[in-house]
């Protein structure tokens, strides 16, 4: 028998041996997250490889965007920055509505209705002071009061996706709305760049008053920094890292294995360690980090936020004489 029958025997008897299926996620995490969740993720799926591409989430969707409209979208799964772009997605029929079975532990706010998107941390936006400043506030109200004039930054809506929401969630909350941002304008309060900078001014003193991210003014406390962060009596906003299939994946099967595993408990105590507060109910905080059962949510619409945007951002910018 030559050579090339007998090989050809030996590949019919031998049983075969199936390659590993690829999975591409399109992510904004920063890198070094991104990669323990990517290994996390192959350690519990052996049989499932995942190739990552990670950028910003604004430059992330209009490479998305360009290649959907050309139909070669290249993601199967999306974990990017917050619920409103994803609802976009789901209304142009962009994502794949999947039930994920881990939902059951979530807070019904927290993802889609119809399965499209699930968020996997909470990054909240309360207040920071510097430890030097005269008075603890305590609420969002307390920012807008005549002593505050002129001591309150806060990163701007027309730059930060953070603020953006929080503005969506402030002014379609009953006592506060419009009207107070208004007040907040007429305080002088700064209202300029993201989060970083907002921080930089609290913690130098240059403002002892700030709007920012949770876990960037805790963080910083712990290294010595002269912080104080503050979940306002009103709630927080918040953002939520949301993850996403896209419609016609062709490995919707591995897909949804990686949904199912950022929810589930092991995946949650990954968000603990990277140092996020969990969006799963009944997983501890990290250390500096009130528990996930005492952060008041405020009520809040990704559906009424994209609605929203423009005519929100234009709203701001009236108020606050900005372009």
């Amino acid at each position: 028998m030559s050579r090339t029958l007998i090989a050809a025997a030996l590949a019919l008897a031998l049983p075969s041996v199936a390659a590993a299926e690829t999975l591409t996620l399109y992510t904004s995490q920063p890198n070094e997250d991104a990669q323990t969740t990517v290994d996390a993720f192959m350690a519990a799926n052996p049989d499932i490889t995942v190739e990552w591409v990670r950028d910003g989430t604004t430059k992330l969707m209009a490479r998305l965007q360009a290649e959907i409209e050309a139909g070669q979208p290249q993601a199967d799964v999306l974990l990017i920055a917050d619920t409103v772009t994803l609802e976009g997605m789901a209304q142009a029929g962009q994502l794949a509505a999947y039930k994920s079975p881990e939902a059951a532990a979530y807070d019904d706010a927290l993802y889609s209705a119809d399965g499209y998107y699930y968020s996997t941390k909470l990054i909240t936006t309360g207040i920071v002071y510097n430890t030097g400043a005269a008075e603890v506030p305590t609420s969002w109200a307390d920012l807008a009061k005549p002593e505050m004039k002129g001591l309150v930054a806060m990163p701007s809506p027309l730059y930060s996706g953070a603020a953006l929401i929080h503005m969506a969630t402030l002014t379609g909350t009953d006592g506060l709305g419009w009207d107070y941002y208004t007040k907040l304008a007429e305080n002088e309060t700064r209202a300029e760049g993201g989060n970083g900078g907002t921080f930089k001014a609290v913690a130098a003193g240059e403002k002892p008053y700030g709007v920012l991210v949770d876990f960037m003014a805790i963080r910083a406390k712990a290294d010595g920094s002269p912080v104080e962060f503050v979940f306002p009596e009103e709630g927080v906003s918040y953002v939520t890292e949301p993850a996403a299939i896209l419609s016609g994946s062709q490995h919707m099967a591995a897909a949804e294995k990686f949904i199912d595993f950022l929810l589930s408990e092991e995946g949650q105590k990954l968000v603990v360690d990277m140092g996020y507060i969990p969006a799963r109910d009944g997983v501890a905080s990290p250390e500096g980090f009130p528990s996930r059962d005492d952060v008041k949510l405020m009520s809040f619409d990704p559906a009424k936020a994209l609605a929203d945007t423009e005519a929100n951002k234009a709203r701001f910018a009236e108020i606050f004489g900005v372009q």
